[in-house]
């Protein structure tokens, strides 16, 4: 009988080998940190298709010799921590402000009902599907890879369809995305104190109204590029210099090709135009809202 040949990547091979030196080497163990912040800059980690959309904004800060540096937790959900960090050059006044969102391992909580919304996503390889279907190890983590490409991807796109019909962007800048890690533009003052969610605002009624105004555009911008943020509420969008920014897009539901859509859709509609109506604002009717922003992303 002939003896099976073991394969060269065999896990149980019993044969060491030690590489023989003649004089002992003097390894260099000094780590490749920055002297002062916590790491080098990740910008240059990130393919330029992991980049935000061109041409960068000023404030941005895309130098090599930039350093991250922590200040702490933002926000904590169940899938991810919004984390701020300062990208600064040593030596330098250049700096910026980032929020980065970290999506959390196949072993923490992920996303409530997740599969509702992953209806409509697919990724190329079979086996990456299969294994997010039975939710093995493997197909979570593939979810969290999922969920930062998906917002990372939705806020260039809503960026770039602002830009095009020359409308302020009601997201905020996609900076890059490094596997499950995005930073994004940070919303909110220079001592590290976040923009306010709109459930927290108590504006005059002329500034509601022109958040409502906001809101509209906004809901209608992304069902004419096909999208409905999923999970809208007023706790995930803030108010940032008297400007409405949506937050939190890692669910957002293609009304095209997922099947649910419409129902999604349904949802933020009247989870928007209950705050606003509990606040004064009249005349609002939740059926003609939704029926316009389907007509508006080309679904009957």
């Amino acid at each position: 009988m002939r003896k099976q040949s073991r394969r060269f990547d065999d896990d149980d091979l019993d044969t060491t080998y030690e590489k023989y030196f003649s004089e002992d080497p003097e390894w260099d163990e000094t780590p490749d940190k920055p002297e002062h912040g916590d790491r080098w800059s990740t910008w240059d980690l990130s393919s330029p298709t992991e980049r935000g959309p061109v041409p960068y904004p000023e404030w941005l800060v895309t130098d090599l010799a930039a350093v991250d540096t922590e200040h702490g937790v933002l926000k904590t959900g169940k899938e991810a921590d919004a984390c701020l960090v300062t990208r600064a050059i040593p030596g330098t006044n250049r700096s910026c402000m980032l929020v980065a969102k970290r999506y959390r391992s196949h072993d923490h909580r992920m996303f409530h009902r997740d599969s509702g919304y992953l209806e409509g996503r697919r990724v190329k390889e079979s086996r990456v599907n299969r294994a997010m279907a039975s939710r093995s190890a493997f197909g979570k983590e593939a979810i969290a890879g999922q969920w930062a490409v998906a917002e990372f991807g939705a806020l260039c796109h809503l960026w770039n369809i602002c830009e095009q019909l020359g409308v302020k962007p009601f997201v905020p800048y996609p900076v890059q995305i490094l596997g499950t890690e995005v930073l994004m533009e940070y919303l909110g003052t220079p001592d590290g104190t976040a923009a306010p969610r709109l459930a927290n605002v108590r504006g005059t009624d002329a500034e509601l109204h022109d958040l409502w105004e906001q809101m509209l555009l906004a809901l209608t911008v992304m069902a004419r590029a096909g999208y409905t943020h999923g999970d809208l509420s007023p706790y995930n969008i803030l108010v940032h210099e008297g400007r409405l920014m949506i937050i939190d897009l890692p669910q957002i539901v293609d009304l095209v090709a997922n099947p649910q859509g419409k129902r999604f859709l349904e949802r933020d509609v009247h989870n928007v135009v209950t705050w606003f109506a509990a606040r004064g604002i009249e005349g609002l009717d939740e059926a003609s809202i939704t029926a316009e922003l389907l007509a508006e992303a080309g679904v009957r």
